[in-house]
């Protein structure tokens, strides 16, 4: 007989059948009670031992942790808070937990704590939630971009180009650290490493997904991508995964229609297909807001964020009338923005964007038309000279949570953008040829998917919605 998933077994279809589960113990009571939960859902089932019938040394092995394969019939439960329970017939105990030294108890433990016992955490209701919450968004992904008919592509994540120009890349080499060869110049001679050249874990697969769009026209990367920023805020990740589509004959207004479209419809999926979670996790997000002072609390419980966002048309305002919005607000003319607004030109930060989300516009918002100078450099130069054909998704809460652009097409433009900022053509020399050869208008745009998860759970911590993180002096699983 197979085992059933906890989760179908609470449905109650088996009543009075006999069943098989395997699961892991949360709590024995009374050498009674097993509580067994197998990650399928947030809820356990009540197991009924009748200790009478079983070796007491047996009964010893049932701690807390310990995992356990369950045979017995379901009933109806006669005690409070489950419909079902099982009248266990036999246990085998696939292995055992040490009360002394098992780590997650059944209690509420911090956060921080668990990050440092990232193995197991997941055997907590939270970490289970949102890694599930985690999984259907990773879904919803791939069916959006499947039904809209894209490919799927995989780029390469040792990369010898800078995306974004940000510098701050991880190195792989198999030169010998201690003493590697040396160039007349007397600096480390990489055409002697692996790769014949200097190489890095990539930050981003967009230059080479522009490559394939211009192919296949529609496609999209979801794969994982490494900065090495030596940042320890709760924002900041080493390695983190980016969801970044490509369309070839897109220009801004498509761009901005389908991250539109496409982010509201992994929300809509999630509030569909996550309900028990998503209750578990706002309830954990009220009781963690009520310790908070009153100016700090939010203003949306989760789901009512998650519907905001799916129930409003983003409004799509312009750069430069963000700034002027901005300059005449009053928590600018009293100072009491962080970064105050003085000149066109300034880089928003989250506060100015969530300002214009939950207060201004009270709905999501798309800025778009900004700034070339604080914008990278493949982005198209509109006809002012001045601004770039850049757009960002502004949520609540979050700030920006989507980056995304028209990209330059023209060659000579490309090129003149490319030698403003000392890039070495030959670097980019394939990605130039794009714009030689069948070149067309296209666009694409980025999210990074633990600020996704971020906002979908209602977590504090980027470091609490991935499985493993990495961190500045932290790889330790």
């Amino acid at each position: 007989m197979q085992s059933i998933a906890i989760k179908d077994l609470l449905k109650g279809h088996h009543l009075l059948q006999e069943v098989i589960i395997n699961g892991w113990v949360r709590t024995f009571r009374s050498n009674r009670f097993i509580a067994l939960n197998d990650g399928s859902t947030l809820s356990t089932i009540q197991c009924v031992v009748d200790f009478e019938k079983f070796d007491a040394d047996l009964l010893k092995k049932i701690q807390t942790g310990a995992a356990l394969r369950i045979s017995g019939t379901l009933v109806e439960s006669q005690g409070r808070g489950q419909s079902v329970e099982i009248q266990v017939n036999d246990i085998f105990v696939h292995g055992s937990a040490d009360p002394e030294t098992y780590p997650i108890q059944p209690k509420k433990h911090s956060l921080e704590f668990l990050r440092e016992k990232a193995h197991l955490r997941v055997r907590t209701n939270t970490f289970a939630a949102v890694m599930r919450v985690r999984s259907a968004l990773s879904f919803a992904i791939h069916q959006y971009f499947r039904d809209h008919g894209f490919y799927y592509f995989h780029a390469p994540i040792i990369t010898g180009s800078d995306a974004e120009g940000a510098g701050e890349m991880f190195r792989v080499t198999t030169l010998d650290d201690k003493k590697p060869p040396l160039n007349d110049a007397g600096e480390v001679d990489y055409s002697e490493d692996f790769f014949g050249k200097e190489t890095n874990l990539t930050v981003s697969g967009q230059l080479e997904a522009e490559a394939y769009a211009m192919g296949l026209g529609k496609v999209y990367t979801f794969g994982p991508t490494f900065r090495a920023e030596n940042s320890n805020t709760s924002r900041h990740l080493a390695e983190f995964w980016m969801i970044e589509p490509e369309m070839a004959f897109y220009d801004l207004d498509a761009n901005m229609d389908l991250a539109e479209d496409f982010i509201k419809f992994v929300i809509a999926y999630v509030l569909e297909h996550c309900q028990e979670d998503l209750q578990f996790l706002e309830k954990r997000l009220l009781d963690e807001e009520k310790t908070k002072p009153q100016a700090e609390r939010s203003a949306m419980a989760l789901m009512e964020k998650l519907r905001f966002v799916v129930d409003h048309t983003f409004k799509r305002v312009t750069y430069t009338e963000a700034i002027d919005i901005l300059r005449a607000s009053t928590p600018n003319k009293k100072k009491k923005f962080q970064y105050p607004i003085d000149e066109w030109g300034a880089d928003l930060q989250s506060e100015h964007e969530r300002y214009l989300v939950e207060k201004h516009f009270k709905c999501p918002v798309i800025l778009f038309d900004y700034p070339a100078k604080i914008k990278a450099f493949y982005m198209r130069l509109n006809d002012d000279g001045k601004t770039v054909r850049a757009m960002d998704i502004l949520f609540p809460g979050i700030g920006e949570i989507v980056g995304g652009s028209q990209r330059e097409e023209r060659l000579e433009v490309l090129q003149q953008k490319i030698a403003a900022l000392g890039i070495d053509e030959k670097e980019l020399w394939w990605y130039l040829d794009l714009r030689r050869f069948g070149t067309a208008e296209h666009s694409g745009f980025g999210l990074g998917f633990e600020r996704l998860v971020l906002f979908a759970t209602g977590m504090g911590n980027i470091r609490d919605v991935i499985p493993f993180p990495r961190t500045p002096q932290n790889a330790e699983f």
